[in-house]
């Protein structure tokens, strides 16, 4: 079965930046997501199609295919009183390099790297962590098939994602879309 529109795909596969392996999706946790539904990279999926179990793969994004090159406007400066707890600022969580899920006014989920923490206020990059870089996936497909409405649910319930990462410990980015 060809890897198309609605089929449930899972596939192995590092992916590489400038050499250094950033992601790592093995047969045992397998990129498992149903293809064309919008859960991954349009440029991704434009690489995989029509591919089917068996099938070896090896492509490379630019940015602009991946996260776009990095925005200078999505760094911004946050006062530190929205990171208080019980009016103390949060040192514990709240360190350089860490990335947190944040909400703007709108209600809008996003996630943000500190880059900064000075006296009065914390940097943050809202920028994909990936953003700029050109991503290189090698790997192979593992499983093309139907999906069953169980599968549907369940893929759609946790993402779309299911690999391991060595950029993101609280999930992955494997060429989701976030």
């Amino acid at each position: 079965m060809k890897i198309s529109e609605g089929k449930l795909v899972s596939l192995t596969y590092d992916l590489t930046v400038e050499g250094e392996l950033m992601e790592k999706a093995t047969k045992e946790r397998p990129l498992t997501f149903l293809f064309g539904m919008g859960m991954m990279l349009e440029a991704f999926e434009k690489n995989l199609e029509a591919k089917q179990t068996g099938d070896k793969f090896a492509f490379t994004l630019t940015p602009t295919e991946a996260y776009g090159e990095r925005d200078d406007q999505q760094v911004a400066e946050l006062s530190k009183k929205i990171f208080e707890i019980d009016g103390k600022f949060d040192d514990e969580t709240i360190v350089e390099g860490a990335t947190l899920p944040m909400m703007t006014s709108d209600g809008h989920r996003l996630m943000g790297s500190v880059l900064e923490i000075l006296p009065e206020v914390v940097v943050m990059d809202f920028n994909h962590p990936l953003a700029g870089e050109t991503l290189h996936f090698e790997g192979e497909v593992i499983d093309v098939h139907e999906a069953t409405a169980e599968e549907i649910a369940a893929i759609t319930q946790q993402g779309g994602c299911d690999c391991e990462s060595k950029q993101d410990k609280n999930g992955c980015d494997c060429g989701c879309q976030r």
